[in-house]
Formats: C-alpha cells, structure tokens, sequence
C-alpha cells in the first residue's frame, strides 16, 4: 500500500532578501511526504520566485497529479523525469523516491562554502575559522555585480589578501558589461587572480564571458548556461566548473547526468542551492557527499530564513517548525 501527503510552507526570511529587485519576505513551498512498506521518503518542492520558470500553485497541482499517479502503482522515477519542464517538481519528487527506496545515503557533506556578507570583522573572524580543503585551502563565495564593479574588485582583493590560504568563487549572475568586467579585473592584481576559484557567469552572454576569461585569466563557471536549453557539458579554455541548483535543474537523475558529464569532462561540478528549507539543505548536502564528495558545496542559505523545517542543519539554533504545524494541501485516499 502506498500513501502520499503534501504540506504546505511558508518561513519567514530575514529582512533585506532581495532576489532579481523583488523583496522576499517569506520562502514558500512544499514538502512531499511518501509512505510505503513502512517506509518513508520526503522531498521539497520550492520554486525559487524570479529564477524558477513554475510558480507555487502550478507545482503543486503537478506533483498532486504526479502522487496521484504514484499512488496508483506507477513508478515515480518515471514520473519525475516527465515534469523536466517543472524543474523544482521533479527534484522533489526524485529526492522523496530516493530516500523511500534507500538510495540517498544519509552521509551529508560536512563542508559548506560560506557566502562573505556582514560586517568584515565578523567575517575576517569567520573565513579564519574555516576548515581547508585537503590542500589546505579555504572556500567561500562573494556574491558581485550588485554595486559598482570597482568596489567589488577592491573587496576581493582585501578578502585575498588579508587571508593569503583563502579561494573565492564569485557569483556575478551574469550583470556585467564587458567594460564593468574589465574595471573589476583592473582593481584585481595579477598574482591574487590565481586564488579566485572562478567566476560564476560574470556577463550577459557566454561569448563575453569567455572573452573576459581569456584576457584576464580569470577562471569563470556556467550556472545559468546549464539550464538553457541545448547547453552541452565540455570543456573550454578557462572553463572550471559547472553549478548545479537541483530546485532549478530538475530530478535527481538529471542531476547525476550532469555531473557525469562535468567529471568526464574535467570539469568541477558543484551543488548549490536555491534558497530551500533546512530539510531541503540537509538533502542538497547529502547528494553532494554521495556525487560530489571533493567540491565543496555551496549551500550558505539557512542564514536567511528565521526557522528550520521539519529537520534540523546541524548546529543551527534557529527555531524548528514541525510536520504537526504545517497546512496539508493535499493527502491521498
């Protein structure tokens, strides 16, 4: 027999998200709840407002028909893989069929790369305390490209310099002109570009980003490019690594698809997040250590929410919301 619950969420956020120009006041989505054989598999559904081509209640109708089906006897994998065009649905479904049938290992990956913001004293104390990758190496991220160009090549460059084992990825979401991305890599020296791990999209189109690689030897990586349709995984001079946002990308096997490539390709693969809940963390963080084990992934977002899910991240002191408190949109009979 088989059973299926979907709840409905919705979490405060800490004031001052502000995704694309819009303000995020609360995160909102789903969590899917399977039974079966007195089993259980859970999986979030979120779809990341501005980034995410679905909205909430299309989701949600998608994954009731999705259950629907499941709960009849169809395969879920099945079922997941047919909404790629619903990439957050997929995702979730995927991940609650995994951790039902006991294929998403419970090991989570213990290294996170933290996202540099707050004031710098704080964060030089912070950055200092990280543990090294096994090359003694630090990572973290800076998100760029929101203020001028400028100011954020002087504040990579005194991140680098006051701590000389510390890498950068930096995340420009694709908002620099070619100019800006010049006057960025102009305030950046030389000998200090080595340790910026890569740069995240740092132009509106992949031809300039590529063009900014090569003159500044300034490592880039392609996040939104991956989600495009017709992108194909290879490698490229200056190419580094790959971001996989699983909310953004689609099921678990489209994901491990991907990473597969990435690897055959000699390319990093990273996993990411996309803003989900503390139990979508701590699945992110599993699948990172089952396929991704030596990238660090970047999943410094609890931060910006006022309450965990239904599972806690461990050493997080935010106040945990339970199953027992949550809205069921949806239950099978």
């Amino acid at each position: 027999m088989r059973r299926a619950t979907v709840y409905r969420y919705s979490l405060p956020m800490e004031a001052g998200v502000v995704l694309r120009n819009q303000r995020l006041k609360t995160r909102d989505g789903l969590l899917v709840s399977l039974w079966q054989d007195d089993k259980t598999g859970w999986g979030e559904i979120a779809p990341l407002p501005g980034f995410s081509q679905e909205a909430l209640p299309q989701a949600q109708d998608a994954a009731r028909h999705g259950l629907s089906q499941w709960v009849q006897g169809a395969s879920l994998t099945a079922v997941a893989s047919a909404f790629s065009s619903l990439p957050s649905v997929a995702f979730g479904l995927s991940c609650a069929d995994a951790e039902l049938r006991g294929e998403l290992p419970e090991v989570m990956s213990l290294r996170c790369a933290p996202l540099c913001h707050g004031d710098p004293n704080e964060l030089y104390a912070r950055l200092g305390e990280l543990p090294g990758d096994l090359f003694g190496k630090k990572v973290a991220k800076v998100k760029v490209g929101l203020y001028e160009s400028v100011g954020d090549g002087l504040n990579v460059s005194m991140l680098l310099e006051a701590l000389p084992e510390l890498r950068l990825r930096l995340d420009a979401n694709r908002s620099w002109t070619p100019v800006k991305a010049e006057g960025f890599a102009r305030h950046v020296a030389p000998e200090l570009r080595s340790r910026i791990a890569f740069i995240e999209e740092p132009c509106l189109t992949r031809e300039q980003s590529r063009d900014f690689s090569r003159t500044t030897g300034i490592r880039i990586a392609w996040d939104e490019s991956v989600r495009e349709p017709g992108f194909t995984v290879q490698a490229e001079p200056g190419l580094a690594a790959i971001i996989i946002k699983p909310t953004l990308t689609g099921s678990l096997l489209r994901c491990r698809q991907l990473i597969a490539q990435a690897h055959s390709a000699g390319l990093e693969a990273v996993i990411s997040s996309s803003i989900e809940s503390s139990l979508g963390l701590t699945q992110l963080s599993r699948i990172a250590q089952w396929l991704t084990p030596d990238a660090v992934p970047g999943l410094d977002t609890l931060d910006l929410m006022q309450a965990q899910l239904v599972r806690q991240w461990p050493g997080s002191t935010l106040p945990l919301t339970d199953v027992s408190q949550l809205e069921i949109a949806w239950q099978s009979k």
